[in-house]
């Protein structure tokens, strides 16, 4: 079967694009690629993680959220073929495309740490990067009233750089309200050079650091877990010397490694990351003109977030599509956001793109999003849920057009 256009993924990205691009041009064939029943707000999980959200909140049947005039094929894609422009099957099957776009997301790579996959769930190891594990993580935080609590980021790329930390900074407060923190040892092991990527946002996140007593740890890398003993193996480099360091502890929050799809990876849109070789100011691949990659699947240095596949997904069709669509061209500017949860009511708004350059959509008279505000807090809580299924989901453009570029939630 030959398309207009396939797209594999049925994720934020894909599926933003989808209907935004058909929300221009009903006539244009479309393919979404993805074999998942459900859909996931996943930003809300660090919610859920907390005992603000429930998991119920964060799920859609993927159904009820596959843009009307689509075809929904619900096998994964197996192989690409850009020189015969078709996509492989599951069980042989092919599709053809005019155009293709590739935003199946990343894999969480649980294999990756040693004994992970095995201790996940029981014994004290939770993560917030899992739908069934969020609740996991309230309740260890809820039943914990003395030991140590071990939290850990891997190297980058990651979906959400800041969300390793959202679920410490939202632990340590709770502990904070039942006057039970001065009995945790509270430790960060980050794999990275710095407690976040973009400086100035840092010293805010310090305080908070300091504020709860967190043992912040860099270049410490979470290698093993082993659940029975409770201990946690971490290998740290310094001058140029690996060792391995074990750490008992009563609850541990994991963050996998994360990798491109295989699907991604073993094609020849792949580059050297594994991730697909687009241009980073127009998303198109380097080496074929009529293919794109979008949100976390992308090869590009912007932070892999919600907010950064919705300005993608509009953005992207005024310089892909039919000529009918005659939008302003305009270059993607690595724009991401990171709501920092750095207490039950306060978020650090940190909105950035490429470099590190500050990309704030709000006046600092109304939202600071280098300090702690109660704005943030109610924009992540109340305004950007019914913003993601009601609105980007749906090709609906809030603050996120082609000339709009920078002014995402």
């Amino acid at each position: 079967m030959t398309y207009d256009i396939v797209i594999i993924g049925g994720g934020a990205a894909g599926i933003a694009t989808a209907s935004s691009i058909l929300k221009r041009n009903a006539k244009v064939t479309i393919a979404v690629v993805d074999p998942a029943t459900d859909h996931y707000y996943q930003p809300g999980w660090t919610m859920v993680g907390a005992g603000v959200f429930t998991p119920e909140q964060t799920r859609k049947a993927e159904s009820d959220i596959m843009p009307k005039g689509v075809k929904w094929v619900r096998l994964p894609a197996v192989a690409i073929d850009p020189d015969r422009n078709t996509v492989e099957l599951e069980y042989g099957d092919t599709l053809t495309y005019r155009v293709l776009v590739v935003a199946p997301g990343l894999r969480l790579a649980w294999e990756k740490i040693e004994g992970l996959p095995e201790a996940l769930g029981r014994n004290g190891v939770t993560s917030n990067y899992r739908y069934d594990l969020a609740p996991y993580t309230y309740q260890l935080v809820k039943e914990l009233r003395q030991g140590r609590a071990l939290f850990s980021q891997p190297p980058m790329p990651i979906k959400c750089a800041g969300a390793p930390q959202k679920a410490m900074y939202l632990s340590c407060d709770i502990w904070r309200d039942s006057g039970v923190l001065p009995a945790i040892d509270v430790e960060f092991h980050n794999a990275g050079a710095a407690l976040f990527g973009v400086p100035t946002y840092v010293p805010a996140l310090m305080e908070y650091v300091e504020k709860y007593g967190i043992d912040l740890r860099l270049e410490s890398n979470l290698v093993a877990v082993d659940a029975d003993r409770r201990v946690a193996t971490f290998e740290r480099k310094q001058d140029g010397v690996s060792e391995r360091i074990e750490r008992p502890f009563d609850m541990l929050h994991v963050v996998p490694p994360q990798v491109s799809h295989v699907v991604v990876a073993n094609s020849p849109l792949a580059a050297a990351s594994g991730f697909v070789e687009v241009d980073e100011t127009t998303l198109r691949h380097k080496r074929f003109e009529n293919i794109f990659g979008l949100g976390d699947a992308a090869g590009t240095s912007n932070a892999k977030t919600a907010a950064a596949a919705r300005v993608q997904a509009p953005w992207s069709r005024s310089t892909r599509w039919p000529r009918s669509t005659a939008d302003p061209r305009a270059d993607y500017n690595g724009y991401g956001s990171c709501p920092l949860t750095v207490e039950r009511g306060k978020i650090v708004l940190a909105e950035f793109g490429y470099g590190g350059k500050l990309l704030p959509s709000f006046p600092s008279w109304l939202l600071d999003g280098t300090r702690p505000t109660r704005a943030a807090w109610f924009l992540k809580e109340r305004m950007l849920p019914p913003i993601y299924w009601q609105g980007m989901l749906k090709g609906r453009e809030w603050m996120a057009a082609p000339h709009e570029i920078g002014k995402a939630a």
